[in-house]
């Protein structure tokens, strides 16, 4: 494993992500660290998320909306996605029964990890509607 040298944009990627909570895109966290480094390219914001989700520090993840999100909490759980207004909400993985019932045959190969998410309407979006 290589070593990676210090870098106070990378730290400050991981530390605006650890503080939100909202599954931010590259281009919402880039106009969030931009206040910290306003010289910061987002290309450079791209590099480095790329490079802590390669490292297991951050998940990233498409959820049908054309575009990547990332989390920083990278423990199992699942996601639900709201069709009215986009927003991504946390679901802890205790909620979901056992995910081995899923599979109603012998899989081609051993399955590693898999990818639920849930969709729906938020709360939010239907107390508007109310």
């Amino acid at each position: 494993m290589r070593t990676l040298k210090h870098s106070r944009q990378r730290e400050s990627i991981k530390n605006c992500l650890m503080q939100r909570t909202d599954h931010p895109t590259a281009d919402m966290l880039y106009l969030s660290i931009r206040e910290e480094f306003p010289n910061i390219s987002l290309g450079t914001v791209y590099r480095n998320l790329k490079l802590l989700s390669e490292l297991g520090e951050i998940t990233r993840f498409s959820c049908g909306d054309g575009s990547e999100h990332f989390d920083y909490r990278t423990e199992p759980h699942y996601h639900f996605i709201c069709k009215t207004c986009g927003a991504v909400y946390d679901m802890p993985a205790e909620i979901v029964r056992d995910t081995s019932e899923l599979l109603t045959a012998q899989p081609p190969g051993r399955v590693d990890s898999h990818t639920v998410f849930f969709y729906g309407e938020c709360k939010t979006c239907q107390q508007k509607k109310s």
